[in-house]
Formats: structure tokens, sequence, C-alpha cells
């Protein structure tokens, strides 16, 4: 089974590698860019018995290694 895990920072927590690539952007000329925020994505193939079992083992995954569950969410998704 294959499922991808997208961490973000949370509302409201600063993200200075987001600010910097904003200023790349306006920097290169890119226009229309009113901010932006940087994240991670986590493509895993996992072998589960069944749907709720493999999201179970990924939200496991996500609070103990793949976020910061002080600063960042995640979302888990079966693809």
């Amino acid at each position: 089974m294959k499922a991808r895990v997208t961490v973000t920072l949370k509302t409201g927590v600063l993200d200075p590698q987001g600010k910097a690539i904003e200023g790349a952007l306006h920097s290169l000329g890119v226009e229309g860019i009113a901010s932006v925020r940087q994240g991670k994505v986590f493509d895993i193939e996992i072998d589960a018995a069944d749907p709720e079992a493999a999201k179970a083992a990924l939200a496991a995954a996500s609070e103990k290694l793949l976020a910061n569950t002080v600063v960042e969410n995640y979302r888990l998704e079966l693809l």
C-alpha cells in the first residue's frame, strides 16, 4: 500500500525558510507571490492488512519521528 504524509508548520509558527523562499522568488522577478510556507512530504510504502491499520501505523510514525507535533501538523493520505 502506498501512502503520503505531508508535514507543515502550524498556523502562527514562524517559518524563516518560507520567508527566505518568498524573498528569493521576489528577487527572481516572480510576480503575485503573497507568502510562502514550506513543509515536508514523505512517500511511504507500507505493508498493512487494511487501510485503518495502515493509517494507525502511519500516525504512530508521524507522531514519533516524521513530525514535531508541538509546532507541526501532519496529514495522511493512502494513495
